[in-house]
């Protein structure tokens, strides 16, 4: 693992870390910059959903100045999800038990259920080529929502160890490890392979809720581009925007 050089600022409670990172980038301060609190208020989450999370949790945003065009902003949450399923194999005993895995596109799991979650928000009001890129990642770490409407679990009901301190250390190191193997999206092949290896079985039944409606297929991997790809009786489409529900057996005990 790389060492790196960061600067992180730390609260006791916010609304969003993604909105003070933000509001900090925008205003001009150096970057690469981490925004971490102890509690967060109105964390945000994907198609606007908010929640409210308790102390012991990992509440955290980097702000980062991308050199690639726009366009590629939306692979960074493959990154980040890289980064964060490597920083809790690094920090905890999860490593051990198999169970860790990706759903896309932005989802930490344990088995079935959801440990972390990844939101990332560009623009370019700080100026172009290139763009200001956000990544929030908020990780269930000593407990975990019970109102989500899906299953949930905490890192703490498999290591009992597990502190949000030791996985904020391993995920600075980890995001600044593979935004370097990103490379402004020069080293996208690399991370689409990575992503896979870390996600579920090619070949499990998924169901995606889309902008059309609900489609039911199998995962077929990701695209050239990042989309999911799903075979729906026999034809392989890209899916590039939904939520996706697994149709998998939680472990024994699990």
């Amino acid at each position: 693992m790389i060492a790196v050089q960061h600067r992180v600022v730390r609260l006791e409670e916010t609304r969003s870390t993604n909105q003070d990172a933000m509001r900090l980038a925008l205003a001009g301060e150096p970057l690469p910059l981490w925004v971490v609190a102890e509690r967060q208020t109105e964390g945000k989450g994907r198609a606007g959903r908010s929640w409210s999370s308790l102390r012991g949790n990992l509440h955290a945003s980097l702000a980062v100045l991308c050199a690639a065009s726009p366009s590629r902003a939306g692979e960074l949450s493959l990154v980040a999800g890289i980064s964060l399923i490597d920083a809790v194999r690094s920090s905890t005993s999860l490593a051990q038990t198999g169970a860790l895995r990706l759903k896309w596109p932005n989802d930490l799991l344990i088995d079935i259920a959801k440990a972390g979650g990844i939101l990332v928000e560009s623009t370019t009001a700080r100026g172009e080529p290139g763009f200001l890129a956000v990544i929030g990642f908020g990780v269930n770490v000593a407990s975990a929502p019970d109102d989500l409407g899906r299953a949930a679990t905490s890192l703490a009901q498999f290591d009992a160890h597990a502190t949000s301190e030791r996985v904020l250390d391993a995920l600075v190191d980890q995001s600044a490890r593979w935004l370097q193997v990103w490379d402004n999206g020069n080293g996208f092949a690399q991370v689409r392979a990575a992503w896979i290896a870390r996600a579920g079985p090619i070949g499990e039944a998924v169901a995606v809720n889309t902008e059309r409606g609900a489609i039911t297929g199998h995962y077929r991997g990701l695209s050239g581009a990042g989309g999911l790809l799903v075979d729906i009786d026999g034809e392989i489409r890209e899916i590039t925007y939904g939520d996706v529900a697994l149709a998998v057996a939680p472990r024994a005990g699990g």
